[in-house]
C-alpha cells in the first residue's frame, strides 16, 4: 500500500497505438514546413500518469504543429498498461527501467529487455528530434523540479520554459543514462537540448497541472504551435526560477542503506557534516553548508541513487 492516495486516473490510451509514425504509441505530426522536431514524451515509468494525461489532451485537442514536425510519445507503455490503482507503484516498468539504457554501449549491446527492445526500436527517432521535453513524476510529495543536465543549454531552455520554479543542474544516474542526456542532447557542441520535469508526487492531482504547463510554455517556446491556443491554457503567476547545482550523488553500497529522517526532497541542511544516512555501518554526511537534498529515493538497493546533493546557484 502507497501512504498517496491516487487523485488521478490513467487516460485510456489504446486508441492512440496506431499513429503515423510507424511505433505503436508514437503519433508525429508534419507541419510539411522548415521547423525543429518537437517530442514531448510521457509514460517513461508506467506508474507516472500526469504525462499521459497531458498527451491525451494535446491529442484530442488535435494540436498541431505549423511549422516543423511534433511527436508525441507514450514511452513504455506496455508498463503503463498495467497500471492498478490498488497497487500504483507495481507499473513501474516490465523488466527495467527505461530511463537508464540511453547509452551506445547498453543499446548496441547483447543484452535484452522489454524496456531495451522499446529503447531500440524507438531510437532512431529520437535521433531526429531537435527538443525533447520528457514528462516524470516521483516518489515523495516534493516540489516540482526541471532536470536541466549539466550543460549550459539546458539551462537557458529551461529558464526560457519558465516553469517550475526549481531548476537542477545535474549528469544524472551511476545506475545508468537518462533519455534527455543521450546522443546530442548532451552534446555542449550540439543544437539539440532537453529537460526533464519531474511535476510532483506520482499520484497528485496537482501533478497533472504541474506537467499541463509545462508542456504548454515549452511548445511556446517551440514556436512551432499556434500561441493562441496555447495563451488559452496558460497559467499566469509562477515565481522565479531558482537554480541549483548538483554537486555528487549519494549511490548505495549496501542494501540496509537507512536515512536518518523522512526526506521528501528539496530539504536544505544547515550545517556541513550533518549525518543524514547510514550505508550500512558508514555515516553518510553533507559535504558543505546550506546542502539541498534532491529527489530522495525509496528504493533502497545497492548500487543505485540513495540522493543528490546540490546547492544554489545563479544562472
Amino acid at each position: 500500500m502507497t501512504k498517496y492516495p491516487v487523485q488521478l486516473a490513467p487516460p485510456a490510451i489504446t486508441a492512440y497505438r496506431e499513429g503515423d509514425s510507424g511505433i505503436d504509441y508514437v503519433t508525429t505530426f508534419d507541419s510539411g514546413r522548415p521547423g525543429p522536431h518537437v517530442m514531448v514524451s510521457a509514460v517513461t515509468h508506467g506508474n507516472e500518469l500526469c504525462g499521459a494525461i497531458v498527451l491525451d489532451f494535446l491529442l484530442r485537442e488535435k494540436v498541431r504543429p505549423a511549422t516543423g514536425k511534433l511527436t508525441l510519445a507514450f514511452v513504455n507503455y506496455r508498463a503503463f498498461l498495467t497500471f492498478d490503482a490498488r497497487y500504483p507503484g507495481l507499473s513501474r516498468y516490465i523488466d527495467e527501467d527505461i530511463n537508464r539504457v540511453w547509452s551506445a554501449e547498453v543499446l548496441d549491446s547483447g543484452r535484452t529487455s522489454d524496456e531495451l527492445r522499446r529503447a531500440r526500436e524507438l531510437r532512431p527517432l529520437i535521433d531526429s528530434v531537435d527538443l525533447l521535453l520528457d514528462l516524470h513524476s516521483m516518489q515523495t510529495s516534493c516540489p516540482a523540479l526541471m532536470l536541466a543536465g549539466p550543460l549550459e543549454k539546458g539551462r537557458r531552455l529551461a529558464a526560457a520554459v519558465g516553469v517550475p520554479e526549481f531548476v537542477v543542474s545535474d549528469v544524472g544516474h551511476a545506475a545508468g543514462k537518462r533519455m534527455r542526456d543521450y546522443g546530442g542532447f548532451g552534446d555542449a557542441t550540439s543544437a539539440k537540448n532537453a529537460l526533464l520535469v519531474e511535476c510532483g508526487q506520482h499520484w497528485e492531482r496537482a501533478s497533472a497541472d504541474v506537467a499541463m504547463q509545462t508542456t504548454l510554455r515549452f511548445l511556446k517556446h517551440s514556436g512551432i504551435v499556434d500561441p493562441g491556443f496555447l495563451d488559452a491554457h496558460i497559467a499566469g503567476g509562477s515565481p522565479p526560477q531558482k537554480f541549483i547545482t548538483v554537486t555528487g550523488a549519494v549511490t548505495i553500497k549496501h542494501d540496509d542503506f537507512k536515512f536518518v529522517e523522512e526526506y521528501n526532497g528539496m530539504e536544505v541542511i544547515a550545517k556541513a557534516g550533518t549525518v543524514i544516512a547510514q550505508d550500512g555501518r558508514e555515516p553518510v554526511r553533507t559535504p558543505y553548508d546550506d546542502c539541498v537534498l534532491i529527489m530522495p529515493s525509496r528504493r533502497m538497493a545497492a548500487g543505485q541513487t540513495a540522493v543528490r546533493l546540490g546547492r544554489f546557484t545563479h544562472r
